[in-house]
C-alpha cells in the first residue's frame, strides 16, 4: 500500500465528512425559515428538519471524519474502529479534535495489526473482518475512554468558551487570521487548515469562525472578476472571459476561480487577495456573523436566518471583494507589458 502523509489522511476524512456537514447545515438553516426557535415545537416540519440536520447529519460528522481518516491509513479494516473511536469522541465531548485523534489512532493500530500480526493460512481470511476490527476498536476505544478523551474534551471546551466570550478586538484578530489563511493559497494546505478548523467548530455549535471563513473564501474569485471588469485594458480577451467565470465561482464559494490569475501573477494577485480576505474576515467577526451551513456561498443568503446578520455579512463580502478587485486592477501591469516581458 502506498504511504501517504498525515495531512492527506486528514483531508480524506474531511472530504468524506463535508457532505454530512453541508447537508446538515442547510437542513438546520431550512428549519430556521420557520423561525429561530420553531424547531422546539414537537411534530412540526421545523422540528423534523432540525432532527434530520442537527440530530442526525451533524451527529455523523465526527464518526465519519474519524472513520475515513482511519480508512485512508489502513484501507477498509480501519473504517469500523475509526467510526467507533469517532462516536466515542463525540459522546465524551472531545469533538472534532478527539475525532481526528481517534481516526489516526484507529488507522495506525489497524495498519500495525495488518502488517505485523501473522496468522495461520487457515484463519488469515478472518483477519480483515474479525481480528483487525476487534483489536483496533478495543485499543482505540479504551484509549479514548481512559486516556485522551477527557483531556481533549477539556481543551475543546476551553477553546469553545474562549471563542464565545472573546471581545471584539480578539474576534477581529481571529477574523483577520482566518481570512488571510483562506486567501493565502486558494485551496491549498493553509486554506484547508482554516476551513477544517471552522467546520470542526460547527459540531460545538460555534458558528462565527465558519461565517468569516466562507466570506473570506469568496473574496479572491469575486475580486479577480471585478478586476478584469474594471481594468479591461490590462487583461487579454481570454482573461476577461476567465474573470466572468471567476466572479460566478466566487459567488458559489469556489476559491479555485482565482487560481489562473494567481498562477500568472502570484506576487500581485495573492497579496491583493489576502488584503481583501483579511478585511472581510475581520468585518464578519466584528458584526458577529453566524453561519449554519459551511458551503453554498452567496446563495445561502436566500434561506432566511441561515446567516445572521445577513445584510452586514453581505457588506463584509462586498468590501473585501472591492479591496481585492480594485487593488489588483490598480497594481496589475497592462497586457502589452506582460506580453513584452514574456
Amino acid at each position: 500500500m502506498k504511504e501517504k502523509g498525515v495531512y492527506k489522511h486528514l483531508l480524506t476524512g474531511v472530504s468524506f465528512m463535508l457532505p454530512m456537514v453541508v447537508a446538515g447545515g442547510l437542513l438546520i438553516a431550512l428549519s430556521f425559515v420557520f423561525g429561530i426557535e420553531a424547531f422546539q415545537e414537537e411534530g412540526t416540519l421545523a422540528a423534523a428538519l432540525m432532527q434530520i440536520g442537527g440530530g442526525t447529519a451533524f451527529a455523523l460528522m465526527i464518526p465519519v471524519l474519524a472513520g475515513y481518516i482511519a480508512y485512508s491509513i489502513a484501507d477498509r479494516p480501519g473504517i469500523a474502529p475509526g467510526m467507533i473511536g469517532g462516536m466515542l469522541a463525540a459522546e465524551i465531548g472531545s469533538g472534532f479534535i478527539g475525532g481526528i485523534l481517534a481516526g489516526f489512532l484507529a488507522g495506525y493500530v489497524a495498519l500495525a495489526v495488518t502488517r505485523h500480526v501473522k496468522l495461520p493460512s487457515s484463519v488469515e481470511s478472518l483477519k480483515p473482518i474479525l481480528i483487525i476490527p476487534l483489536i483496533a476498536s478495543l485499543v482505540t476505544g479504551l484509549t479514548m475512554i481512559y486516556v485522551i478523551g477527557e483531556p481533549v474534551a477539556a481543551v475543546l471546551s476551553a477553546l469553545t468558551s474562549f471563542l464565545e466570550s472573546m471581545g471584539s478586538t480578539n474576534a477581529v484578530l481571529l477574523g483577520i487570521l482566518l481570512g488571510a489563511m483562506m486567501c493565502f493559497d486558494l485551496g491549498g494546505p493553509v486554506n484547508k487548515a482554516a476551513y477544517t478548523f471552522g467546520v470542526g467548530l460547527l459540531a460545538s455549535e460555534t458558528y462565527g469562525p465558519m461565517a468569516a471563513i466562507m466570506a473570506a473564501g469568496m473574496v479572491p474569485a469575486i475580486g479577480m472578476g471585478i478586476a478584469s471588469f474594471v481594468a479591461r485594458n490590462k487583461f487579454s480577451a481570454p482573461e476577461r472571459e476567465a474573470g466572468k467565470a471567476s466572479f460566478v465561482l466566487g459567488l458559489c464559494f469556489i476559491r479555485e476561480g482565482a487560481i489562473p490569475f494567481a498562477e500568472k501573477d502570484p506576487l500581485r494577485v495573492i497579496p491583493a487577495c489576502i488584503a481583501g480576505g483579511a478585511v472581510t474576515g475581520a468585518l464578519s467577526m466584528l458584526v458577529g456573523a453566524k453561519l449554519m451551513a459551511p458551503h453554498g456561498g452567496i446563495f445561502v443568503l436566500l434561506i432566511p436566518n441561515a446567516i445572521t446578520p445577513a445584510l452586514l455579512y453581505l457588506g463584509a463580502i462586498v468590501v473585501g471583494s472591492l479591496i481585492t478587485g480594485l487593488g489588483y486592477a490598480f497594481i496589475k501591469r497592462d497586457a502589452a507589458q506582460v506580453a513584452v516581458a514574456s
